[in-house]
């Protein structure tokens, strides 16, 4: 084909592009798949805005790291309760199933179990049957296959088939010996029951530390992946440990693990937990989405400082409570959230712990137990004088260096000062308590929603 006919067809594909385009060669951008905005069950959505964050009133404390100041924030969803123990047992029970899913998968590679044997086999990884690979599943198991700290890394589970609890219908040997590994020992067994050895169900995530890779462009991607791996079961000897010559075992033994607790607040467990839970939650929802074709959704996270107190106000500026204030009474005299009234009289506000994550009244944002109940942990470290020196646009001080990790709304055993929106209070990072639990955030996709642009229009 000679230089003159090469043209003249280059030219006629180009023309035939242009008009199959049906853009009439206009610039209106790339073509995208239609996106439509979903409220995630539970949440709330708290438009975004300005306000005056810190101490409205007199530091009656004495501790001076609340000084006003003015911030923005823009807008997102938060969890209208806390987090409680069923949603956290969800949490629990994916990462149980799925660690022992794998060790059945890896058992039955091992042995050469196939499915179709009634047995450990029903549980191998999908790619056991090359029959039923697509295209790309076989290149990456010829490719990859093999790599990893284990060898198992990327192979898909099979999770069609339920997994067998009662040790009375285990199908072979084989899952006998794998769920035997996921109790603990029988000498450390009584009265006949054997527990789950907590310490076995760990949850692996990455992320990519944003804040690393925009001070260095120069670090390559594998420099700022963080890779954490966390054990999930919280801590319910915090119950004990945290009252010293009190009978709390009642609540060690049952509030995490029995059904009449189930819609009470998660206490027991650590930031480094939360922040696992954030973590599962947004693969777990992104999971649905994938497999529906749709796009994923925004991480799912711990609210900063300024979005927790931005959201507790409910709108109300220069407010000591979530409701408004000075007082914790309402004009019938009823207590308006579950604390330590009276110089220690827990029983007068009707509740001697916790009490069920949706009581008492929202807020204005219709968000529940923003002051009492449980404390909850933000995505901040504790610094007196960060109110200084943060920004004052979406302001968030997390130094990885600083585990002193900022608690706010106070709690079932706090007095009155640690409810006000503005008081902060802060506990370590690894630190499990029995009055501290969490809620989380997710990000709105727009800016549109704030809560002063009607008012701010001239």
């Amino acid at each position: 084909m000679n230089m003159k006919k090469f043209a003249l067809l280059t030219a006629v594909l180009a023309l035939m592009a242009s008009c199959n385009s049906g853009d009439r060669g206009e610039l209106v951008g790339a073509k995208g798949k239609k996106w439509h905005p979903e409220k995630p069950y539970g949440m709330a959505l708290v438009p975004g805005g300005s306000f005056i964050m810190g101490k409205s009133d007199d530091d009656l404390a004495g501790i001076q790291d609340a000084p006003t100041k003015t911030a923005t924030v823009r807008a997102f969803y938060m969890d209208e309760t806390e987090i409680t123990n069923s949603e956290y047992r969800k949490f629990v029970n994916w990462v149980r199933d799925s660690t022992i899913r794998t060790k059945l998968a890896i058992i039955a590679d091992d042995f050469g179990l196939t499915p179709g044997d009634g047995g450990t086999g029903e549980f191998a990884f999908k790619d056991a049957d090359p029959e039923n690979m697509t295209v790309y599943e076989k290149y990456m198991y010829d490719n990859y296959s093999g790599l990893g700290p284990t060898g198992y890394e990327g192979r898909k589970l099979n999770k069609n088939v339920k997994l067998i609890f009662d040790n009375n219908k285990y199908p072979d040997e084989y899952y006998a010996e794998v769920m035997d590994t996921m109790y603990l020992p029988m000498e450390e067994s009584y009265n006949g029951q054997r527990t789950w050895d907590v310490k076995k169900f760990k949850f692996q995530y990455t992320y990519m530390d944003i804040q690393k890779a925009a001070k260095n462009r120069d670090l390559k991607r594998k420099d700022v992946l963080v890779t954490e791996e966390v054990e999930i079961y919280p801590d319910t000897t915090a119950w004990i440990r945290d009252f010293a010559y009190s009978y709390n075992e009642p609540m060690h033994n049952d509030y995490f693990w029995h059904d009449a607790y189930g819609e009470y607040p998660v206490v027991g467990v650590s930031w480094k937990q939360a922040n696992a839970f954030c973590n599962w939650r947004t693969l777990y929802k992104n999971s649905y989405q994938k497999a529906r074709g749709r796009q994923a959704v925004n991480s799912f996270r711990l609210p900063s400082e300024a979005e927790w107190e931005y959201a507790a106000r409910g709108g109300l500026q220069g407010a000591t409570f979530p409701w408004g204030g000075p007082y914790a009474k309402n004009d019938r005299g009823c207590f308006l959230a579950n604390f330590k009234p009276l110089r220690g009289d827990y029983a007068a506000d009707m509740a001697l712990y916790t009490v069920e994550a949706k009581s008492y009244e929202p807020n204005d944002y219709n968000l529940y137990n923003m002051a009492g109940n449980v404390s909850e942990w933000v995505h901040g470290s504790y610094d007196p004088a960060s109110y200084e020196y943060m920004s004052t646009i979406n302001p968030n001080v997390n130094d990885a260096n600083n585990q002193r990790k900022v608690v706010r709304g106070g709690s079932w055993k706090d007095v009155a000062y640690f409810l006000q929106v503005s008081s902060r209070d802060y506990e370590y990072a690894d630190s499990a308590r029995s009055y501290i639990g969490f809620r989380t955030v997710q990000d709105y996709m727009g800016t549109d929603i704030t809560a002063n642009a009607a008012t701010n229009k001239n």
